[in-house]
Order: C-alpha cells, then sequence, then structure tokens
C-alpha cells in the first residue's frame, strides 16, 4: 500500500501531466497572427500620432513591436514618435532596426538617411538613399532623390546635389523637397536669376515657411530688387517678430 509521500508524488506527477497536455494543446499564435496584430497596432499608432496623442501611440508601436519584432514599419513610426519629442538617441536606435529587419526596402532607408542627415550625419546618410533609390518597389524615390540632393547641398558638395535634385524633378516637376533646395544652389552659385525662377515654383507648389522667405529676401537683395526684399522680410517678421 502505497504511503502518503508516494500517494502525494503520484498526484502532483499526474497535474503536472494534465498541465502539460493542456499547454499543448492550447492553440498557439502563428507568425501570421501576430504579423497581423503588429499591422493593426501600428496603424492604431500611426493614428494616435496624428491626433496629437503620443503616449497612447508609443504604447501600441511598443505592442506592435512585442507582437512581431521584426516588422520594420513599426520600429519605423517608433523613430518618428521618439524624434518628436525629442529622444533622438532612442530614435536613431529605432530607425536602425527598422533598416535591420528589411534591408533593402527603400522607405526605411530613405527614412534612416533623412534621420542621419538632419543629425548631422550626412555622409552616413548617402548609403541608405542609394539603397532606397535602387529598390524596384520603392514607390516614391523621387523623394529619396531630393532628400539625398538636400544632405548633399548640407555637405557642400553642389554638383553631386545638383544631379540628385534635378533626378527627383523628373518624378515630379513641383516636387518641394527639390524645387527649394535647387533654388538654395542656385544662390549658392550667384545665378540669382535661376535662383528666382526655382523659388517661384516651389512658391506656387508649397505654403511659405521661415526658410524659403529668408532664401526670397537673400536673392531678392543679391539682384537688388528693393521691393521685393522688403515684401519677404515683412513675411518674415510676421512669422518671427524678433528676426
Amino acid at each position: 500500500m502505497p504511503t502518503d509521500v508516494t500517494i502525494f508524488r503520484y498526484l502532483a506527477l499526474i497535474t503536472l501531466v494534465v498541465v502539460l497536455a493542456a499547454c499543448s494543446s492550447a492553440p498557439k499564435q502563428d507568425d501570421g497572427e501576430r504579423r497581423k496584430a503588429a499591422e493593426t497596432n501600428t496603424s492604431l499608432g500611426r493614428e494616435y500620432m496624428d491626433r496629437g496623442q503620443n503616449e497612447i501611440a508609443l504604447e501600441k508601436l511598443k505592442r506592435a513591436v512585442g507582437f512581431d519584432k521584426t516588422y520594420a514599419p513599426a520600429h519605423t513610426m517608433l523613430g518618428v514618435l521618439y524624434e518628436s519629442i525629442g529622444q533622438t538617441k532612442d530614435a536613431e536606435h529605432e530607425f536602425r532596426l527598422a533598416v535591420q529587419y528589411d534591408p533593402k526596402d527603400g522607405d526605411v532607408n530613405n527614412n534612416l538617411g533623412a534621420f542621419l542627415c538632419r543629425h548631422g550625419k550626412e555622409a552616413e546618410a548617402d548609403p541608405h538613399f542609394v539603397t532606397a533609390i535602387e529598390d524596384p518597389f520603392y514607390s516614391t524615390p523621387g523623394i529619396a532623390m531630393a532628400n539625398a540632393g538636400s544632405c548633399a547641398l548640407n555637405r557642400g558638395e553642389l554638383d553631386k546635389a545638383e544631379t540628385y535634385l534635378r533626378q527627383s524633378l523628373k518624378y515630379d516637376q513641383r516636387m518641394p523637397a527639390a524645387l527649394l533646395p535647387m533654388a538654395d544652389l542656385s544662390y549658392r552659385r550667384a545665378d540669382y536669376l535661376r535662383a528666382r525662377a526655382f523659388l517661384q515654383r516651389y512658391e506656387a507648389a508649397a505654403p511659405a515657411s521661415e526658410e524659403s522667405l529668408s532664401l526670397g529676401f537673400r536673392i531678392e537683395t543679391a539682384l537688388g530688387d528693393e521691393e521685393s526684399a522688403r515684401r519677404y522680410r515683412d513675411q518674415l517678421r510676421k512669422i518671427d517678430p524678433t528676426g
């Protein structure tokens, strides 16, 4: 006859077997379901970001990478969010993870390149723009070309910048992201009439910004058009009265 200890061990063994059987029979979430959950939470995160509800957006995006850490768009959106709230180090980490998990994707490479360029790492950005441009499935290579051109302009590489920017304008002649740097590039080369022409094309395609108004003031001053320069100056003062 079994002792009490033997009975206890026997019952414990039965319990363990039942638990293991229950675990093995429980439905497991497959990769497709996890990817779908990641996509859903990324979409929700983007919606909350658009509404300015960054805290909820961050929760959704973290949940997205929790479901599928290899889902690059979730890392990209996290990068965008972190950069928008000033957490630059975290933003760079997320943008790099996006490229790590989808190294040939045009969108994630363009986003990392643009981030690096914005934060003084222009030389490191260029290969990512090239990868984006070479992606045959990337729907907006003109944007990557415009970003690459602006980045080269920041480095003072005017010829390289012009090549990229003109290629961008072949995709879209009204692309503001290419027209404004082309105006700046022409100004730097003292080709003020061409700079004015590019700036006028920009103004027809996009709202005025502090950058465009400042450039307009400098162009018209260089051309000796005091009245036009004054108009740009007055518009600038409306944006920044202390300027």
